[in-house]
């Protein structure tokens, strides 16, 4: 299974659907717990009406995103911590049951894990695939 993940910090909505396109995505899958942005178009609502007109699915798997105290962690460029503490949000019954979901839907079509972070060694969307999906084949968009 081939995944991707992209994070979108400095990135326009245009630079964004570009990259989606050019690796042949069909489907965002938004992993992160506030699906809300102060970027222009990266707010839940907006970003699933522009993938749509471009022919890109959106699911948001809000259960597979940061908590708050793990966001400000990494923040404050305390990774370890923020690890720790989206180990123990993976462990929870809703992210496992939507964890499962995830790797349905990546093996289904070709999909992206969204979240802010472009950088993917700072982000959980690594963690998550480090831990769900030990052996997909993982290429990092904008990284």
């Amino acid at each position: 299974m081939r995944v991707f993940t992209i994070g979108y910090e400095g990135a326009t909505v245009g630079e964004f659907l570009a990259a989606l396109k050019q690796a042949g995505v069909e489907r965002v899958i938004d992993v992160r717990a506030l699906p809300l942005s102060r970027r222009p178009g990266f707010s839940k609502s907006a970003l699933r009406g522009t993938l749509e007109e471009a022919g890109i699915e959106y699911v948001h798997l809000k259960a597979l995103g940061t908590p708050a105290e793990g966001r400000a962690a990494a923040r404050s460029g305390r990774h370890e911590v923020m690890a720790r503490i989206y180990a123990g949000q993976l462990e929870l019954p809703e992210a496992m049951v939507q964890a499962a979901q995830m790797v349905e839907l990546a093996a289904e079509k070709s999909s992206a894990l969204l979240c802010f972070e472009r950088e993917p060694a700072q982000c959980h969307r690594t963690l998550l695939l480090q831990t769900v999906a030990p052996d997909a084949d993982v290429a990092h968009l904008f990284a």
